[in-house]
C-alpha cells in the first residue's frame, strides 16, 4: 500500500466533492492543478484541510465507490449484526456484504479490502495537511493550531474506524516519510492503538474552540464527545489473541463520564422534541441533537443532485423513491421495540413473538395487537402503516424488491418524506441535504449512563439518563397516526420509564444495552458495540437460530468467537506489505 502524499495529488480531482452546505466554510470547491507556491500558503492549507473534511463523505467523493464502502456503517455495523438484513435484488446483489452478513468472511473479500484502502487514502488526507500546517508560522497562519487540532480529530476518527474494524493496524502519523507498506500492523495492539487515538483527541480539544469559527468544522466538544467514545472501547480490555472481555478499566470509566459531563454541562445541546425530526433537513441538520454530523448539500452546483450521501443511496425503498432497497430492519428488531404492560421492553422473550407478519395471500398483517415502543414506527417502514408525512399511500410491501428472501418491511430512517422539497425529485433516489449524525446527543447520554452503571457508583443518575431519552420517544403528539383513520395510532404504543425499584446494577446493564440497540437503530453502530461489550457471539449465533427458519440463507451461519470480532487483513494488503502483515486471530496465516 503506497499512500504517501495521496492526499496532494487527490486534491485537483477529487476535492469536487467536499462535505457541506452552502452555508459552510467549503463553499467553493478548487478544480485544477496545484503548484507548489499554491501548496505553501493559505490557500495551500485550505485546500489539504478541505480535502481531508471531504473523506467524511468518502475519500473517492460523490460517487458509486461509497455504495458498499459506506461511511454510514450500514454494511459493517448494522447488517453484520442482528439489526437488518442486506436486502436489495437478492443474495447475489451485492455478494460481498451478503458474506459479511452471513459470517462467511476471508481475506479474499474485495470489500475489506476496499474498505481498508479508502480510511488509509482518508488518514493520508490528513496527515498531508498536517505536514503542510507544521511547515508554517503562526505568523503565515494565524489559525494554524486550531488547524492542526481540526486535522488530528478527523484523523483520530478515521484510525478510530480502522481499528474497530481491522483491530491490528497499522498506526503512523504525519512525520513518517517512509512506506506505509514498510510498517507492521502489529507493532501496537488494540489497546495501544485506541489510547493513542483517545489522547490526540483530547489534546486536540485543548486548542479548539467551544464554536468552531465556520458550520462544518470540529470544534472543542465534538472531539471530547469522541473522545468518550473511544474511552469506553478502551474501558472494556479484550485478550489479544481471543477478542473476549477480560473486564473493565474503572478509571477509563471515570473518565467517560467526566468527558460527558463537559458535553453535557456546556449548554450547546440537547434531544429534539421529535425522534422523527432527525430525519428532516430543516430540524435535523445541525441541530441540537447533532453533536458531530457529516454535512451534506443539494442543489449546489455540483454534479447529479449535489453533495448528498452516495453512502445511504442504495437504500431508498422502491414505491415513491423507485430505489435500491437495501438494507433492510430485521425481524429480530423488529420484535425487540415490544414492550410489556408497563412499556418495557421484553428483554429475555422478545422474538418469541414475531409482530407484523405480512400475509401476502391475504394483504394484510397479521400479529399486530401486541404493546411496542413507538419508536419502532420511526424506525422500520411496515405495510399499511403512514410513510413519513407522505398521504398517497401507506408503506407497500411491494416496496421491498425480493421481497420471498427479505420480507416486507423497509428502513424507515435518513430519508426524507418522499413529497417534502427536500428531497431530490429524481436520480440519485431519495437523495436530500440531509447531514449524517455520526455522533448523537443521546449517544453521549447513554455513554455516560454505561459508563455509570459499569462503575457501579451511581446507578439512580444512569436510570435517569435512560428515562430522558424514553420520555422523548414517550411524547404522544408526534407518534405516528393510522393511515385510514388520523385519531388512533398506528399501533398499540406502550412505552415507560424504568422504575427505582429493582434498578440493580445486573438489570440496569440489561436495560442500558437494550435501550442503545432501540434508540440508535440502523445507524451503523450494533455490531461494534457487542464486540465491546464482548457478547457478540452469544448474540449473533442466538439471532442465527430465531432467523433460519425465515431466512434461509442463514442455515450455515454461525459466529465463532475468537475470528468474527474482527474482519481479516485482506490478502492484497498482505502482499502490498511484502509479507510484513500479521493476519488477525482466527483467520490462520497468510
Amino acid at each position: 500500500m503506497k499512500l504517501y502524499h495521496i492526499a496532494i495529488m487527490a486534491v485537483a480531482t477529487l476535492l469536487t466533492a467536499t462535505a457541506c452546505k452552502e452555508s459552510t466554510f467549503l463553499d467553493n470547491p478548487p478544480q485544477g492543478v496545484l503548484s507548489d507556491d499554491v501548496l505553501q500558503s493559505e490557500k495551500g492549507v485550505s485546500l489539504l484541510v478541505s480535502s481531508a473534511y471531504s473523506a467524511l463523505m468518502g475519500p473517492e467523493g460523490q460517487s458509486w465507490s461509497v455504495w458498499f464502502y459506506p461511511t454510514t456503517n450500514w454494511t459493517y455495523g448494522s447488517v453484520r449484526a442482528d439489526d437488518a438484513y442486506k436486502g436489495g435484488g437478492g443474495v447475489g446483489d451485492g455478494g460481498d456484504v451478503h458474506r459479511m452478513e452471513t459470517m462467511d468472511i476471508d481475506a479474499t473479500v474485495g470489500n475489506l479490502d476496499g474498505k481498508w484502502f479508502h480510511l488509509y487514502t482518508s488518514v493520508q488526507r490528513c496527515n498531508s495537511a498536517l505536514r503542510l500546517l507544521n511547515s508554517m508560522s503562526e505568523e503565515q497562519l494565524p489559525s494554524r493550531n486550531v488547524q492542526i487540532a481540526e486535522m488530528k480529530t478527523l484523523r483520530a476518527h478515521f484510525y478510530f474506524e480502522l481499528s474497530r474494524m481491522y483491530n491490528q493496524i497499522v498506526y503512523f502519523e504525519e512525520d513518517y516519510e517512509g512506506e506505509v507498506s514498510a510498517l507492521s500492523n502489529v507493532e501496537y495492539n488494540r489497546d495501544q492503538i485506541l489510547e493513542k487515538i483517545a489522547n490526540e483527541l483530547e489534546e486536540a480539544a485543548k486548542v479548539l474552540p467551544a464554536t468552531p469559527s465556520e458550520l462544518g468544522r470540529v470544534g472543542k466538544y465534538q472531539a471530547l464527545a469522541y473522545a468518550a467514545k473511544v474511552n469506553l472501547y478502551r474501558a472494556y480490555t479484550q485478550d489479544d489473541k481471543t477478542h473476549a472481555v477480560t473486564g473493565t478499566n474503572k478509571q477509563l470509566l471515570q473518565h467517560v463520564v467526566e468527558l460527558c459531563d463537559q458535553v453535557i454541562n456546556s449548554g450547546k445541546y440537547d434531544l429534539l422534541d421529535n425522534f422523527q425530526d432527525l430525519d428532516r433537513v430543516a430540524t435535523g441538520d445541525n441541530s441540537k441533537e447533532g453533536v458531530f454530523q457529516i454535512q451534506y448539500s443539494m442543489n449546489d452546483g455540483s454534479s447529479d443532485a449535489g453533495r448528498v450521501n452516495w453512502s445511504n443511496l442504495l437504500n431508498a425503498p422502491q414505491g415513491p423513491y423507485s430505489g435500491d432497497g437495501f438494507f433492510l430492519p430485521s425481524q429480530d428488531l423488529i420484535d425487540a421495540y415490544q414492550t410489556d404492560a408497563n412499556g418495557l421492553p421484553l428483554f429475555d422473550t422478545y422474538y418469541q413473538n414475531h409482530f407484523d407478519v405480512f400475509n401476502p395471500s391475504t394483504g394484510v398483517s397479521e400479529n399486530v395487537s401486541a404493546n411496542v415502543d413507538p419508536r419502532l414506527d420511526y424506525v422500520v417502514g411496515r405495510p399499511g402503516i403512514t410513510w413519513k408525512t407522505y398521504t398517497a399511500t401507506p408503506c407497500q410491501n411491494t416496496w421491498v424488491r425480493d421481497q420471498g428472501t427479505y420480507g416486507y418491511h423497509c428502513t424507515k430512517r435518513f430519508f426524507v418524506s418522499p413529497e417534502s422539497k427536500e428531497m431530490y425529485g429524481a436520480w440519485p433516489w431519495g437523495a436530500s441535504a440531509l447531514n449524517w449524525n455520526i455522533i448523537r446527543y443521546s449517544s453521549v447520554l447513554l455513554w455516560k449512563a454505561e459508563a455509570l452503571i459499569e462503575l457501579g457508583t451511581d446507578l439512580e443518575q444512569a436510570r435517569q439518563l435512560i428515562n430522558k431519552i424514553r420520555s422523548r420517544a414517550a411524547n404522544k403528539e408526534y407518534w405516528v397516526r393510522d393511515f385510514k383513520d388520523n385519531k388512533k395510532y398506528a399501533a398499540n404504543y406502550v412505552i415507560g420509564l424504568y422504575p427505582a425499584a429493582g434498578w440493580t446494577q445486573d438489570y440496569a446493564r440489561k436495560a442500558l444495552r437494550f435501550e442503545t440497540r432501540l434508540e440508535t437503530a440502523m445507524e451503523g453502530e450494533r455490531f461494534f458495540d457487542l464486540v465491546r461489550w464482548g457478547i457478540a457471539a452469544e448474540t449473533m449465533n442466538a439471532y442465527f437460530a430465531h432467523e433460519r427458519a425465515t431466512r434461509v440463507y442463514y442455515v450455515n451461519s454461525k459466529f465463532t468467537a475468537g475470528r468474527d470480532e474482527y474482519f481479516p487483513i485482506s490478502n492484497t494488503q498482505y502482499n502490498l506489505s511484502n509479507g510484513a502483515y500479521t493476519q488477525n486471530p482466527g483467520y490462520g496465516s497468510f
